[in-house]
C-alpha cells in the first residue's frame, strides 16, 4: 500500500502541469461555446503546424542541456530560406524543400556556434541559450535590413523597403500550404493535411532511431552524468555541440513547416516566440528539463493550443471582454515555463525525500530481521 501511495505521489508530481491544463480546458470549453468539430479542426491544424518545432527540443534535453531556447537560431535560418525562395518565385512543396536546403548550412553554423557558447556555460544552458537568441537576432536583423538588396541581390521589389534595400516587415509566402496540400483529406468536415503529418512522423521515427545509435547513447550518457561519461571516453563537449546542431537544424525545418501553414512571414519578429511556445507546449505535455519524450511533445502541443483556442472566447463570454481571455492566455504561456521549472525542482526534492524514506524503511526492516 505504501508503494502504491508513493507511485501515486510520483505520478501526481510528474503530471501536475498536464493535469492543470486539462482542468483549465475542461472549464473553459463549455464557457467558450465552441462546437466539437471546430475544436477538432483547430487542434488538427495546430498539431500539423507546431509539432515539428516542439520535437526539435528533445535531443538537447536528452543530452542534459535542458530546454534549448536557442532553437530560434534555427527558426531564423528557415526564415532566410523562405525569403530567398519567395524572391525567386519558387512555389509549392519544391520551394519549401529548397528553403530547408538553404537554411540547413546556416542552421548548422549557428548551431555549432551555439553549442560552443553553451559548453562555456555548463549548468546555465537555458538562460544562456535565451540570451544567445537575442544576440543572433540582432545579426539577423542587420543582415535583412542592410545587406539584402544592397550587397545581396533581391530582385523582387515587393520584398524590399521603399528605400531600395532591406526586407519588408511582412511577406506573403508564395509557397503557402506547400506541404499541407500534398495529401489533404477531409473527414467529417475536418481537413487533415496528411502530407505534413507524414513529415512529422518521419522526424518522430528519426528521433526514435537516433536514440538507439552510438551517438544517441552517448548523448543519453552525457545527460545523466558528464563526469562519468568523460571517464568512459566520451567526448562530452563534442557530443553536446552535436545535440545543439541537430536541434537547430530540426528547428529550421520546423519553422518552414510552421510558416507554410500560416502563409505570411513576420520578417523581424516571426521567430521571437518560437522557442517559448515550443518549450511551453513540451512542458505542458509532462516533460521536464531533464526528461522529455515524443508523447510529451505531441500531447503537450494539443493541450497547449487547445487552451490557446478556447481562452479568448471563454474570457469574452464570461466577462464581456475578449482581451481578458487574451491576457490570461499570454499569462499562462509565459507562466507555464516558470511553473514547470519550479515544479521540476520541487519534484526532484520530493523524489530524493521519498527515496531516502524508502531506504530508511528498508534498513529498518533489515535490522528487525
Amino acid at each position: 500500500m505504501k508503494l502504491d501511495n508513493q507511485s501515486m505521489k510520483k505520478f501526481l508530481t510528474s503530471s501536475a502541469v498536464p493535469i492543470l491544463f486539462i482542468l483549465i480546458s475542461a472549464v473553459a470549453i463549455p464557457i467558450s461555446k465552441f462546437t466539437g468539430i471546430y475544436l477538432i479542426r483547430e487542434i488538427v491544424t495546430r498539431l500539423s503546424r507546431d509539432s515539428f518545432l516542439v520535437l526539435a527540443l528533445l535531443l538537447p534535453v536528452m543530452a542534459g542541456m535542458g530546454i534549448n531556447f536557442g532553437m530560434v537560431l534555427g527558426a531564423m535560418a528557415g526564415q532566410i530560406g523562405l525569403i530567398f525562395i519567395t524572391d525567386w518565385g519558387i512555389k509549392g512543396a519544391a520551394g519549401l524543400v529548397l528553403a530547408m536546403i538553404i537554411g540547413t548550412p546556416i542552421a548548422i553554423l549557428l548551431g555549432y556556434f551555439g553549442g560552443v557558447v553553451l559548453n562555456r556555460a555548463k549548468g546555465r544552458e537555458m538562460i544562456t541559450s535565451m540570451m544567445l537568441g537575442f544576440f543572433i537576432a540582432g545579426i539577423y536583423q542587420f543582415f535583412l535590413l542592410y545587406l539584402c538588396g544592397s550587397i545581396i541581390p533581391i530582385k523582387s521589389p515587393t520584398l524590399l523597403l521603399s528605400r531600395g534595400y532591406g526586407i519588408r516587415n511582412a511577406i506573403n509566402l508564395d509557397a503557402t500550404g506547400g506541404f499541407d496540400k500534398l495529401l489533404l483529406i477531409n473527414i467529417g468536415g475536418v481537413p487533415i493535411p496528411v502530407g505534413t503529418f507524414l513529415i512529422i512522423a518521419l522526424i518522430c521515427i528519426f528521433t526514435m532511431w537516433f536514440r538507439k545509435t552510438k551517438l544517441g547513447q552517448e548523448m543519453r550518457a552525457v545527460g545523466q552524468d558528464m563526469t562519468v561519461s568523460e571517464t568512459a571516453g566520451i567526448k562530452v563537449e563534442k557530443t553536446r555541440i552535436q545535440s545543439i546542431i541537430i536541434s537547430t537544424v530540426i528547428a529550421c525545418y520546423g519553422q518552414v513547416i510552421y510558416l507554410q501553414n500560416i502563409g505570411t512571414l513576420n520578417t523581424y519578429n516571426g521567430s521571437d516566440q518560437a522557442a517559448l511556445f515550443a518549450a511551453a507546449a513540451l512542458l505542458v505535455g509532462g516533460a521536464t528539463v531533464s526528461k522529455a519524450s515524443i508523447p510529451n511533445a505531441i500531447i503537450g502541443t494539443g493541450l497547449f493550443h487547445l487552451m490557446f483556442v478556447v481562452m479568448p472566447m471563454a474570457g469574452k463570454n464570461l466577462t464581456g471582454q475578449a482581451m481578458i481571455g487574451e491576457y490570461f492566455r499570454m499569462f499562462v504561456s509565459y507562466g507555464v515555463v516558470t511553473l514547470a521549472l519550479v515544479l521540476h525542482a520541487w519534484k526532484r526534492q520530493k523524489d530524493k525525500e521519498m527515496d531516502r524514506a524508502y531506504l530508511r524503511a528498508g534498513n529498518g526492516r533489515n535490522v528487525a530481521k
